[in-house]
């Protein structure tokens, strides 16, 4: 078998975690790290979707219709 070339990370769960990361695992019929792996995909695109609408909120705070440009002006 030949080494994966991605980094690898060593983590420490609790018992329950670990439980339900295997029982994930083997109802998907995949590895725990992969079920691992796609848990924290997962957490990290729901960080950054939360950072952008944030980001959005702050900017609706501050948005005038009348300074803005039309559709058809952004896209000329």
């Amino acid at each position: 078998m030949m080494p994966t070339k991605n980094p690898r990370v060593n983590i420490v769960v609790e018992p329950r975690l670990f439980n339900a990361i295997r029982d994930l695992a083997t109802s998907e019929g995949v590895s725990m790290g992969a079920i691992a792996r796609d848990l924290i995909r997962e957490a990290i695109n729901l960080r950054e979707d939360v950072a952008l609408a944030a980001f959005a909120d702050e900017r609706m705070k501050t948005f005038d219709r009348k300074n803005a440009y039309s559709h058809d002006e952004t896209w000329e």
